[in-house]
């Protein structure tokens, strides 16, 4: 991945996470409020807040600048044939600025390019880890 950033940390707005099977992105994270609702294990949703630091935001701006998230297409999706009738999960994510917006739609049957995929998949987990780490800190 190539590691330039374009989007400046000064003007950083917010974070939007997304994922769900298919179409329905029901799982949702916005940065700006802290509003984050899940669908639990027992299919129930889930409304709370998470309030990641200025510190955290910082890291997933990092992280995503050192994953190349910035040059991603805005779409990571499957052979539309090889998915029908199948639900694979799909996750939006969307970084925020004063004058820029960068947003990636990826779907977890892309297979074209396994070094992008894996990077895409990395930044997921960073931050998914981040909004677990947040809500167990602020339990305390």
């Amino acid at each position: 991945m190539v590691k330039n950033a374009p989007y400046r940390f000064s003007d950083f707005d917010s974070i939007t996470f997304k994922y769900g099977l298919g179409d329905s992105l029901v799982n949702q994270y916005y940065s700006k409020t802290g509003d984050f609702q899940y669908v639990n294990q027992d299919d129930s949703l889930i409304k709370t807040k998470v309030k990641m630091r200025k510190d955290d935001l910082l890291y997933l701006h990092r992280k995503a600048a050192e994953l190349g998230f910035w040059n991603f297409p805005d779409e990571l999706k499957g052979d539309p044939e090889a998915a029908k009738g199948r639900n694979s999960p799909t996750y939006y994510i969307e970084f925020r600025y004063k004058d820029k917006t960068k947003h990636v739609v990826y779907d977890i049957s892309y297979d074209k390019e396994p070094k992008l995929a894996g990077a895409a998949k990395s930044l997921i987990t960073e931050i998914s880890n981040m909004i677990s780490d947040v809500r167990d800190r602020n339990k305390d």
